[in-house]
């Protein structure tokens, strides 16, 4: 059975090293594991929402999620790694655990962000949700 990895990219300096990791982890191995580029967008406030139809929120969360995943588009492109993307709209954390689950990945991929909070003092608030709510390995990259 191939591997099957996440990589939860919001387009920070710490995803996109998430995504060279990758790289260089799919370079040592002789069958490079499938990979899913996923980034999740907050939903809008419904006092947004009920004055923009809905079609225009789409095309928001498309607009925002295909900038955020653009320089890990290019990383994987560049390195000649496939990939399919996913923007997603939710609570980022368990959004990302409960795709992972339904698409039967084998890890979540996801870079460390120190936001300097005692709660996430060494990482960021997602990377430390996501390691508490998933049973899948979880590798953060710093």
């Amino acid at each position: 059975m191939k591997a099957l990895w996440l990589i939860a990219v919001d387009g920070s300096p710490p995803a996109l090293r998430a995504v060279d990791h990758v790289l260089l982890e799919a370079a040592r191995d002789a069958i490079a594991p499938a990979i899913m580029l996923v980034n999740v967008q907050a939903p809008l406030p419904s006092d947004v929402t009920r004055f923009v139809s809905h079609g225009v929120v789409q095309d928001y969360h498309r607009e925002a999620g295909e900038a955020a995943l653009a320089g890990a588009r290019f990383r994987l492109e560049t390195g000649g790694l496939a990939y399919s993307q996913h923007i997603l709209v939710g609570e980022p954390a368990p959004t990302i655990v409960n795709f992972a689950r339904e698409q039967h990945c084998t890890l979540i991929v996801i870079g460390a962000r120190g936001l300097g909070s005692v709660a996430s003092a060494l990482l960021g608030s997602v990377t430390s949700k996501v390691i508490h709510l998933t049973e899948l390995p979880v590798l953060v990259v710093k």
